[in-house]
């Protein structure tokens, strides 16, 4: 045991250690000793979900602020999303009746847009699609024989999964490459996915992705707000897996934007 002189009094180092602990310590803090931290570390689940912990007043206030800064980041960005849904408009594949200037009248849209639309998702599906896969390897650092079989090894696995398990990635990159041109800006969404236990590859529409219409980098939003479009059916599995809270869903009145209409009408 230590002993500190001070003021020609002995101090011992457990003493020591009691004048140094803080004090005002909440009781709902625990204080971990030294040597405990493994222990503590092990019975956590670090990827618990704080939703369960949280209470619903709490939940109730951080989901009704989420929604009205929600709600300005879209309004924010309203002149782009208008000028979008009319460029969609006047692709022209959609024949629309008109009554201007009389009833019947002959309506014609130059299809030079959709033509250059169509000619880029056909070359960039060329370049990044390719026959033999779309992922590639490099070595970085010194090159050895062992590196370059580890290199095809993980260039063929990779494109096995690509191309054979997630059985999305190709059509929803070929959808993507259709809206680039359009919206100026597409997303693609890879995560493991819990229901179908394997990874995915979601396109994600510009529309579908709110930001603040200010910030000029993802990684420095203040907020990433993805519009999911799931099914009642879809929900209940997440429950079901622990993935959402189970809680009882309510039936709302859908409201559809200008530029959602204007991409069904294009479906249709």
């Amino acid at each position: 045991m230590a002993v500190i002189e001070k003021n020609n009094e002995e101090i011992t180092e457990e003493e020591i250690r009691v004048e140094q602990e803080p004090e005002g310590i909440p009781d709902n803090v625990e204080v971990v000793e030294e040597g405990m931290e493994e222990e503590v570390t092990e019975e956590s689940n670090f990827a618990a979900n704080l939703a369960d912990e949280i209470s619903e007043e709490v939940l109730e206030s951080i989901g009704s602020d989420l929604i009205t800064e929600f709600k300005k980041d879209r309004e924010s960005r309203k002149d782009w999303e208008d000028t979008y849904a009319k460029s969609l408009e006047l692709l022209g594949v959609k024949y629309n009746t008109r009554n201007r200037p009389f009833k019947g009248a002959a309506g014609v849209t130059h299809p030079l847009l959709a033509e250059a639309v169509t000619q880029f998702q056909a070359q960039a599906y060329k370049e990044l699609l390719p026959s033999d896969g779309p992922v590639n390897s490099q070595i970085v650092g010194v090159v050895t024989p062992e590196r370059e079989n580890q290199k095809d090894r993980v260039k063929e696995y990779m494109n096995y999964m690509v191309t054979e398990k997630m059985e999305e990635f190709t059509t929803d990159m070929d959808q993507m490459l259709f809206y680039l041109p359009l919206s100026g800006s597409t997303f693609k969404k890879v995560y493991y996915d819990e229901v179908m236990e394997r990874a995915v590859s979601k396109f994600i529409p510009a529309t579908d992705l709110v930001v603040p219409y200010y910030a000029s980098d993802l990684n420095d939003a203040e907020r990433i707000t993805h519009v999911m479009n799931m099914t009642e059916n879809e929900i209940y599995k997440k429950m079901k897996l622990g993935l959402y809270r189970d809680v009882r869903l309510q039936e709302q009145q859908e409201t559809q934007t200008r530029t959602q209409q204007a991409i069904d009408n294009l479906k249709d």
